[in-house]
């Protein structure tokens, strides 16, 4: 008798473990990126010591997630961001020269696995089970739509059609999306989380700054004048007006930004979804609307209508 009873509660809260599998949401929160813009006083360095937090900008996006098992759900999430940068903001003399900055307003989509590494049904000890909390670490796969802009004159201008490196590359992007997040449940039906996701790319042109300074001779004139931008500024020391144009005799490298490190972005961003109370898979079993279990619950009918 103690083991049907253990049974029965378990099969019963495995049963309710399984109507609460869906739920929708959006997220809001703040964006960078890291690549040839941005830093301090230093040369580029790797990850978040490089970013210029002065140039965060908007994210907002919608998701789905399922809930595979107890210790994995899956997520679809698209998304809406800005990143930007601005060499005038560097403390560093030779990228302030450089004299570049860009806009780049991109839409990500992506697929993550979520790992729980960390669950507390009942917060507070309250034995009501009314919030929920769990930690998870993700990863996965996605794709972006990248567009950068330059500043000038009061407007924004694209710079991917003028290949001011003299390279065709391609608004379409693939990236791989990383991080750590946590949701609170409350009553079952809403979550609040946070997630603050990395997204490793395979491109070095989210700003579009990668290689070297081309000959202008074989670029249109606008493309000259948003690759060279050095002669706009005024007070500059002489010496680093010859580093940022094309000249190879004074300048051989003609080195325009870093081609060995790709370009990467994250997000930080709170949540807010709903939970969808599905039917289980042994609701689905036994009282779906396929045709052999109607024909099964009218045969059960007939059968008691003769007693």
């Amino acid at each position: 008798m103690k083991y049907i009873f253990i049974f029965i509660v378990l099969f019963t809260s495995s049963v309710a473990e399984a109507q609460w599998l869906w739920d929708y949401g959006f997220s809001l929160g703040a964006s960078n990126y890291l690549g040839d813009i941005g830093g301090k006083e230093k040369t580029r360095r790797d990850f978040v010591a490089d970013m210029k937090f002065a140039k965060t900008r908007l994210n907002v996006g919608g998701f789905a997630r399922y809930k595979v098992n107890p210790k994995l759900s899956v997520k679809v999430a698209l998304d809406y961001l800005r990143i930007a940068g601005d060499d005038k903001l560097s403390s560093n003399p030779a990228r302030n020269a450089r004299n570049l900055n860009f806009r780049n307003d991109m839409f990500d989509l992506a697929a993550t696995g979520q790992v729980f590494f960390f669950e507390d049904n009942d917060v507070g000890n309250t034995y009501r089970n009314k919030v929920g909390f769990r930690a998870y670490f993700f990863g996965g796969l996605g794709m972006f739509y990248t567009n950068p802009k330059a500043y000038v004159d009061g407007s924004y201008v694209k710079l991917r059609p003028l290949q001011t490196e003299g390279v065709r590359y391609s608004p379409i992007g693939i990236n791989i999306p990383a991080g750590v997040g946590f949701y609170f449940t409350f009553r079952k039906k809403h979550r609040i989380g946070y997630e603050l996701n990395y997204r490793t790319t395979f491109t070095d042109y989210l700003d579009d700054i990668s290689g070297t300074y081309v000959d202008p001779s074989t670029q249109s004139p606008e493309a000259a004048a948003l690759a060279t931008r050095t002669g706009e500024l005024t007070n500059i020391d002489p010496a680093f007006v010859k580093n940022f144009m094309y000249d190879p005799i004074d300048n051989p490298l003609n080195k325009r930004g870093d081609p060995t490190h790709k370009d990467s972005y994250m997000t930080m961003s709170v949540s807010y979804s709903y939970v969808i109370r599905g039917k289980s898979s042994f609701y689905r079993g036994r009282y779906g609307n396929n045709f052999f279990n109607k024909l099964r619950r009218s045969k059960t009918k007939v059968i008691r209508s003769k007693f």
